[in-house]
């Protein structure tokens, strides 16, 4: 099997698993993603906050085994902000993000499909066609955050660091647990 293949099927079985994890987690269906924004439920923060901690862990052990690449894109935090606000407002005038858009789509979400695909289509072409303009007018630029991620940076073992973060977002979500969030 060629290596592109083997790639396409392997990003296509990570997907579904995503997909179904995510409609596993709830966080597929309009009024949890709603809830989430108006901070009165609180289950797609733990979801992501576990995927952090798993990720982090499983990053940590690979690494530095050359099991793994790190790969980061260059940007800034302006970039960051703008794109984060522009993200922010979608999500909260549909109630999805990308990648429940997705798995909202699996679930049979009319919404998902044609505000999603439509929001998700339209902004990247709205994008691409002001990509140039953007770079010149200065407002898409890289900076020196840009290009390394922490596990470029850390020496040693990224367990010192890992753990002790990790088990502190684990002690997090369970304290929004145990407070019912």
């Amino acid at each position: 099997m060629k290596k592109n293949n083997k790639k396409m099927i392997q990003g296509l079985v990570i997907g579904i698993l995503f997909g179904f994890f995510l409609q596993k987690g709830g966080v597929t269906q309009y009024n949890v993603i709603m809830g989430q924004l108006r901070l009165t439920d609180f289950t797609v923060i733990k979801i992501i906050l576990t995927a952090v901690v798993v990720s982090m862990l499983g990053v940590s052990y690979f690494y530095p085994r050359d099991m793994v690449p790190v790969k980061t894109k260059e940007g800034s935090i302006k970039n960051a902000i703008i794109g984060g606000l522009l993200f922010g407002i979608g999500f909260g005038l549909l109630g999805y993000c990308p990648g429940t858009i997705a798995g909202a789509i699996g679930n049979g979400s009319i919404d998902a499909l044609f505000g999603g695909v439509i929001g998700i289509v339209l902004g990247t072409v709205i994008y691409a066609l002001m990509y140039e303009t953007l770079i010149a007018k200065g407002i898409h630029t890289k900076d020196r955050f840009s290009g390394h991620s922490l596990f470029h940076k850390i020496p040693g073992n990224p367990f010192k660091y890992t753990i002790p973060i990790g088990s502190a977002l684990v002690l997090v979500m369970y304290i929004m647990e145990s407070a019912g969030f």
